[in-house]
């Protein structure tokens, strides 16, 4: 099959631009590392869209969240993530959180039971120098096509570290101290009764050493290049949180508010919380979790959790160097590099954070190429949309210098004026909502 557009890099945002290209009518090859025995240092198998941290895809809420908004707009753009999303859905309250094995199978069998897809498993090491491409390779991309990306930009990448929470057996955790419920018993999309996390209590002295050991426990040594390299703040590791001061977690990942711990009726000093990670409850993640403590020391720190205190660990935490570029000043508003305009760049590489934010710029840069191989036009949506909102991120006029991965949030849109603080989500969801109607009527052929 000869292939119009060539697609590097079979992640989320990879995946979702090769079946937006494919359902316009547009052939793919789609060109994925591993699976040719080359394997990202975050990456455990050769499944397309792979979820390499937590399984979450956070928030389900379209009223009262921008990442809820952003899944709505998504599905109403025939999104593959979000449609493959929903099979393997498992309960995790408020938000939407999947068995990634079933999610991955999903899209996999998806694109390769698509006749316009051709998956080839091989590296690509440089930029093609003709011919129309997409670039999804993701915050782990090999370093000889990163090099490639740098010259190709005239600039030198930005970089920075993200972090992989641990996954623990179920069997190996004491449901005697633990309890399940959701924060404030919401019930989510993935259903359950609003009992969808475990969560393991903490007194106030049994926190205060977990902050300590935390903060003394051995840590990954970074290489002499990584030292300077920033954190993204949406994915701190626990131990850089502690170490901000000793209440940090207690307001964060180990807040106590709306857990009720039924042996005491009370809320509990501090809270560790896992959440689903498979199907079948076997696995679960620790949520907020994400470290770069040596494996002996996660081993040896997290077993003094109440509940904990057995666990075996079917993933322990990680730490990964992560790249993306300048968009901003280096791509035009249709995600095109403008020094070599028959390449454009999709998902984390941009600048965005979040897996949902990964493919949703993928859906972006599928219907751009297609739209330009086919000549219609395609306006790119409205900026008071999630989607016109994200996009604006990667592609406006921001400061380049200080330009850093960023999730979709409501301070991305147009601000809303005379409106009270306690409507104002509502009143950005619902503006968001008709403009995607009103924009989604004009793609429409007279």
């Amino acid at each position: 099959m000869t292939h119009q557009v060539h697609i590097i890099g079979g992640g989320l945002a990879g995946s979702e631009a090769a079946w937006q290209l494919a359902r316009a009518g547009i052939r793919v090859r789609l060109s994925e590392m591993r699976g040719t025995g080359d394997m990202s240092p975050a990456h455990q198998t050769e499944g397309l869209a792979e979820l390499v941290c937590s399984n979450s895809f956070r928030s389900d809420d379209a009223d009262k969240n921008a990442v809820g908004l952003l899944h709505q707009e998504m599905r109403r753009l025939d999104s593959l993530i979000m449609a493959q999303a929903e099979p393997a859905k498992v309960p995790a309250g408020s938000a939407l959180a999947v068995d990634r094995h079933v999610f991955s199978s999903g899209v996999t069998r998806a694109l390769s039971d698509h006749p316009l897809v051709e998956i080839v498993r091989e590296r690509i090491d440089a930029l093609p120098t003709e011919g129309m491409t997409i670039v999804a390779t993701g915050p782990l991309t090999a370093p000889a096509l990163a090099t490639s990306i740098g010259a190709a930009a005239g600039m030198d990448h930005l970089a920075f570290f993200d972090a992989i929470a641990p996954v623990v057996h179920f069997d190996s955790i004491d449901m005697d101290q633990c309890w399940m419920a959701n924060r404030w018993d919401k019930i989510g999309p993935g259903g359950g009764e609003g009992k969808d996390y475990i969560n393991c209590p903490m007194d106030k002295d049994q926190y205060q050493t977990f902050v300590q050991g935390l903060i003394d426990g051995e840590k990954t040594q970074f290489k002499e290049w990584e030292t300077n390299t920033p954190y993204f703040e949406g994915c701190m590791p626990i131990e850089v949180m502690a170490s901000r001061g000793p209440e940090t977690l207690r307001h964060g990942p180990m807040k106590p508010m709306g857990l009720d711990n039924p042996k005491t009726g009370r809320w509990p000093y501090a809270v560790v919380q896992l959440r689903q990670d498979n199907a079948s409850g076997t696995l679960w993640n620790m949520v907020g979790f994400q470290t770069k403590l040596k494996h002996g020391a996660q081993v040896e720190l997290f077993r003094t959790i109440p509940g904990l205190q057995n666990a075996e660990f079917a993933r322990l935490g990680g730490l990964h160097r992560n790249t993306f570029i300048q968009s901003p000043k280096l791509l035009d508003a249709t995600l095109r590099l403008k020094t070599a305009p028959h390449i454009r760049f999709a998902g984390q590489m941009t600048g965005c954070e979040g897996y949902v934010e990964s493919a949703a710029i993928g859906l972006l840069a599928g219907r751009f190429a297609a739209a330009e191989l086919l000549g219609t036009p395609f306006v790119p949506p409205p900026v008071d949309t999630a989607l016109g909102a994200l996009l604006g991120h990667v592609t406006g006029n921001v400061a380049t210098a200080d330009y850093q991965p960023m999730n979709v949030n409501f301070g991305l849109f147009p601000a809303l004026e005379d409106v009270k603080k306690k409507q104002r989500k509502e009143a950005y969801t619902a503006r968001a909502r008709a403009s995607l109607g009103e924009w989604l009527g004009e793609l429409l052929p007279a």
